[in-house]
């Protein structure tokens, strides 16, 4: 916790009231049962309660966030010490001329004058005072410093997440509008749907994804949105294999995960293969999770390294990141491997 500025967290008046209020009675009534003289109980807090109020925000206002925050110690202690003795001073004093010449009742000896006895008696009771306040306070802060810190750590998470998806949405455009280029150089009669598919994917990009879930089915449209622009701009050479099973319907997921695989797939697999290419896609529902596969070919130049690295590229790592920011850890698993040249992408995650 930042307590140099010196700027500490307010506590609503009425709570100091109530706070006040609740120990004045209770202390009234403790020492009335404990006298058999309530109106004697009630004459001294009377007189008592505005020292204890005095030493106890004369610390929690000014010595501890002028010398304990700065760790002027000594004088902290100095400080605290000398002002209980001045109150005890006032206190006896006050005691003396206003109430009762017999201004220790329950101590050990009927006094008339201020002995080291009674002062240091005195000083405790009143150090006991302002620790449990003071203490009251610390906790007030250290819960109030905790939420704000978590308030803002929320807060950062958010923003990185933020940023993680628009990292997706600019690479996403740039492979697609390539693809169109090609096919607008070829004069291939396919160039407008293309721009068709190519439009309902950029409104899902810019318009539902940017809350923190999306449901499942517009997900899926999407990549079903995405594989049919690929199907057209890769001809009979590509074949997809996309199967669903259980009940899509109300679940819900972060967007574009599931879409950032798919693009994984084409980039660093079938666009780096030549000749007949097969990616399978699997969606799964089991219960509350989603067990979402899919499966590629490697790059042909990367075969001899059996590396998971040369077919992920930085997509992946930005799902990694993504999936660690967005979910608990129980929520998701992530697999990645290699089987005979075929990179297999497993991801168990929880859709409700």
């Amino acid at each position: 916790m930042n307590f140099n500025s010196g700027k500490l967290y307010r506590v609503p008046l009425h709570y100091h009231i109530f706070f006040w209020l609740t120990y004045f009675l209770f202390n009234t009534f403790r020492w009335g049962s404990y006298f058999n003289d309530y109106m004697y109980s009630l004459k001294t807090n009377l007189l008592g309660f505005p020292i204890h109020m005095s030493l106890c925000y004369l610390n929690i206002l000014i010595f501890m966030p002028y010398l304990v925050y700065r760790k002027k110690y000594f004088l902290y202690v100095l400080a605290v010490l000398s002002s209980i003795f001045i109150m005890v001073v006032i206190k006896f004093n006050f005691t003396y001329l206003l109430i009762t010449h017999n201004v220790w009742p329950e101590g050990p000896e009927t006094i008339d004058k201020l002995t080291l006895n009674y002062t240091i008696d005195m000083m405790m009771g009143e150090l006991y005072v302002i620790t449990f306040v003071t203490a009251i306070k610390i906790t007030l802060d250290f819960l109030k410093e905790h939420k704000r810190v978590a308030d803002l750590e929320k807060s950062q998470l958010e923003t990185e997440l933020l940023f993680l998806k628009s990292q997706i949405s600019p690479h996403f455009f740039f492979n697609t509008l390539n693809n169109i280029y090609s096919l607008s150089v070829e004069k291939s009669n396919k160039t407008p749907k293309v721009v068709l598919k190519l439009s309902e994917l950029m409104r899902y990009m810019l318009y539902d994804t940017q809350n923190k879930r999306q449901t499942l089915e517009n997900e899926i449209l999407c990549i079903q949105n995405y594989l049919d622009l690929e199907r057209i701009r890769n001809d009979d050479r590509l074949e997809i294999n996309m199967s669903i099973s259980g009940d899509i319907h109300d679940k819900q997921i972060s967007p574009i995960i599931l879409l950032t695989f798919i693009e994984n797939a084409f980039k660093h697999g079938v666009n780096k293969n030549t000749g007949k290419v097969i990616v399978n896609i699997g969606f799964k529902i089991k219960g509350d999770f989603l067990h979402f596969t899919i499966s590629n070919p490697m790059a042909e130049i990367t075969h001899h390294k059996d590396n998971i690295n040369n077919s992920s590229g930085i997509g992946i790592e930005n799902i990694k990141k993504r999936l660690e920011l967005g979910y608990d850890k129980n929520d998701y698993k992530l697999s990645l491997k290699t089987k005979k040249n075929v990179f297999i992408v497993k991801l168990v995650i929880k859709v409700v």
